[in-house]
């Protein structure tokens, strides 16, 4: 059964936000561990969880 209590990230109010300074950090994190580059451009919020779970994927920590 899928769980639709939590919005997609595009859905959220404060999607088009920047990113957090603890998105920030864990995303440089993630990249580390997935042998990844980070985009050069500013990322909002949502973005940066969208990218934070590609990561997590790549790196081997699925949720």
């Amino acid at each position: 059964m899928a769980d639709n209590t939590q919005k997609a990230p595009k859905d959220w109010v404060s999607g088009d936000d920047p990113m957090t300074g603890a998105q920030e950090s864990y995303l440089k994190t993630l990249a580390e561990q997935a042998h990844q580059n980070l985009p050069e451009d500013e990322l909002t919020k949502a973005e940066a969880s969208e990218l934070i779970d590609k990561l997590r994927q790549k790196a081997g920590l699925e949720q």
